[in-house]
C-alpha cells in the first residue's frame, strides 16, 4: 500500500461535519462509509474516520 501524504488528499472532514453538509444523521454517514458508498480514511489510533471533500461533493452529485 503506497503511502500518501495528508496535503495530497486535499481537504478532510469528519463523519459529523459530513452529516451536517448533507444534512444526514452522523450514523448514516458512517454507515455509507461502512457500505463503500461513501470512501473514507482511518487516521490516528483510534481509527477515527475523515472523509475526502472532493468523494463527498462526488456522492452528492451521484446521488441528487
Amino acid at each position: 500500500m503506497a503511502s500518501m501524504a495528508l496535503n495530497d488528499l486535499g481537504p478532510m472532514l469528519t463523519a459529523s461535519e459530513v452529516a451536517e453538509m448533507l444534512h444526514l444523521h452522523v450514523n448514516t454517514v458512517k454507515r455509507l462509509g461502512d457500505r463503500g458508498e461513501l470512501p473514507f480514511y482511518r487516521v490516528c489510533k483510534r481509527g477515527d474516520r475523515r472523509f475526502r471533500l472532493e468523494d463527498v461533493m462526488a456522492f452528492l452529485a451521484r446521488n441528487r
